[in-house]
């Protein structure tokens, strides 16, 4: 079978299945992402970019940094291929033991590394953000606010972990939603002890936020323990570090540590540089969060249904069916993500500035927050892409090949982070640029070595697709542009210009880009519209 061909043939069942899980993750992250906005909206209102909200960041990205490290990234990446192995040629009994093992070593490990984390707070922060002993009181509210919030790490890894096993499962929609009750519940908890409670209590508003965030973590993980028992996997303690399944885990998690590694390295050196601008970490933090909505919504969402469906494949050895699924998948992450990254760039300032500014948020907030978003949305397509290919390498029982390539990541990102940010006017900019440059050529190899490796997944059919999506979001672009150059010229900047702009150019937008996509054959478009079909489907016939 040609992986040239012009289509990709046989039957695509495996992708539409994808497809539909995905569609039904993204409508659940749908309500994520907006329940996660409300929260942003909300500190943006109450702290603004300050030197509060600064140590609150860097408090929350300590053990964010860790999460994104064991839990949500090597743990997750190393237990759902073996777990599903476990279920497909041994049995749930098995299957769930492998869980319990996992859950007790989860809740050792990672419980010291709480443990330690609050403990040796200063010399974190210290490293982190060396800027902020500039400022008085900055560097101590940041140490005490990574206390509090380090004991998040624990919930979160086994949040995670109940994620795998639901989405292993085929349940997608609640696990997706457990962020939806950390957001509700870390802003309704952060807001009740900070401005309630802790004017009597003597905790300033801030701190309530961060208490916030360790409630929300235990309501995120709570939320996922019903289904969890009705699927049959009840928690019991157990240890066996000679297991096979476990070890495997382990091994896998090995390279895929020091792959993170280099991710939060980059991280680390970014948060760095930005400690040196005041406020540069809150816009940051702004811009990467809005970046974040469709990275969530169609990266994301698309990996977590694409994972368990090629890990299936590679588990029988039908990889006729990898190497469709794989392809397919990347088609959505590109038909979605493309668009989105355009629409951001072009829009960024009247997003931010309809969404945050108001209260401590001001409009010169906005630019700098609009100036990062443009670049990170270059960047999106490569890092929802990633979210897809290095889940694949795993699926292979390959957790090397995205360690190198992570782990060369972090000299490309030193050196955009060095020559831009001595650049006049480009020290903000140039931030945002090295993650977006990581991000694509990260990418880039990985695709490259995988179709080596597997002789070819349909990269001529996939090239095809993502050149007619690139046409079409030009075309989406154009029209966006004109219609919010309309809107700017006609009405006097401020929130009323914002509102209109969105309200005019984003139905504009998606009608140009959906009758483009149609015109030139887009096969994607008519995938993702069966996905999401039939789930709204089932929601309206539940309503009659």
């Amino acid at each position: 079978m040609s992986s040239n061909a012009a289509e990709i043939p046989g039957s695509v069942s495996s992708s539409q299945s994808v497809a539909r899980s995905a569609g039904v993750t993204s409508i659940a992250v749908l309500a994520s992402r907006i329940t996660g906005l409300v929260r942003e909206i909300t500190l943006a209102h109450f702290f603004g970019a300050t030197a509060a909200y600064d140590a609150y960041l860097l408090g929350f990205r300590i053990p964010n940094l860790t999460r994104d490290l064991f839990a949500e990234g090597a743990l997750s990446s190393a237990f759902v291929p073996t777990f599903v192995e476990a279920m497909q040629k041994k049995s749930r009994e098995d299957a769930a033991h492998l869980a319990n093992l996992v859950a007790t070593a989860i809740i050792l490990v990672v419980g010291t590394l709480c443990a330690l984390g609050m403990i040796f707070a200063p010399e974190m922060v210290d490293l982190l953000a060396p800027g902020f002993r500039q400022i008085e009181g900055k560097h101590e509210l940041a140490v005490r606010l990574t206390r509090i919030m380090c004991p998040f790490l624990l919930v979160v890894a086994l949040a995670a972990q109940a994620m795998g096993i639901l989405n292993a499962c085929n349940q997608f929609a609640l696990p997706a939603l457990s962020s939806s009750m950390f957001n509700v519940g870390s802003l309704v908890v952060g807001l009740t002890t900070g401005f309630l409670a802790g004017p009597y209590l003597g905790i300033p508003a801030i701190e309530g936020m961060a208490w916030g965030v360790l409630a929300g973590g235990i309501i995120q993980l709570s939320a996922q323990v019903p289904a969890l028992v009705r699927s049959g996997f009840v928690f019991r303690p157990a240890m066996d570090w000679d297991h096979p399944g476990l070890r495997q885990i382990l091994r896998l998690m090995g390279p895929a540590i020091l792959g993170n590694a280099a991710v939060q390295i980059n991280v680390m050196v970014n948060t760095s540089f930005a400690s040196e601008i005041n406020g540069g970490m809150s816009w940051l933090g702004y811009a990467f969060r809005l970046m974040q909505l469709p990275l969530g919504l169609f990266g994301v969402a698309i990996g977590g249904a694409t994972l368990p469906a090629i890990s299936r494949s590679a588990a029988r050895g039908d990889m006729d069916d990898f190497r469709r699924t794989l392809s397919r998948s990347l088609g959505l992450v590109f038909l979605l993500t493309i668009p989105s990254s355009a629409g951001l760039f072009v829009l960024g300032p009247s997003i931010i500035g309809a969404l945050f500014e108001r209260g401590e948020f001001t409009s010169y907030d906005t630019q700098q927050t609009a100036l990062a978003l443009g670049w990170f949305a270059i960047g999106l397509a490569g890092y929802s892409a990633l979210k897809v290919l290095v889940p694949a390498f795993y699926a292979l029982k390959d957790a090397r090949t995205p360690m190198f390539v992570s782990l060369a990541s972090i000299a490309i990102n030193y050196l955009v982070v060095s020559i831009m940010t001595t650049q006049p006017g480009f020290g903000l900019a140039g931030l945002a640029m090295s993650t977006s440059v990581v991000a694509i050529t990260g990418s880039l190899i990985l695709f490259s070595i995988l179709k080596g490796r597997m002789t070819g997944i349909y990269g001529r059919a996939l090239l095809a697709s993502v050149l007619r999506i690139l046409v079409a979001a030009a075309a989406m672009s154009a029209a966006v542009w004109a219609t919010s150059w309309f809107v700017g010229s006609r009405i006097e900047p401020g929130r009323l210009r914002y509102l209109v702009d969105l309200a005019l150019s984003i139905p504009c937008g998606l009608a140009v880009y959906y009758f483009t996509c149609r015109l030139l054959g887009v096969e994607e478009m008519a995938l993702a519209a069966d996905a999401l079909e039939r789930p709204l489907a089932r929601l309206r016939a539940r309503l009659r």
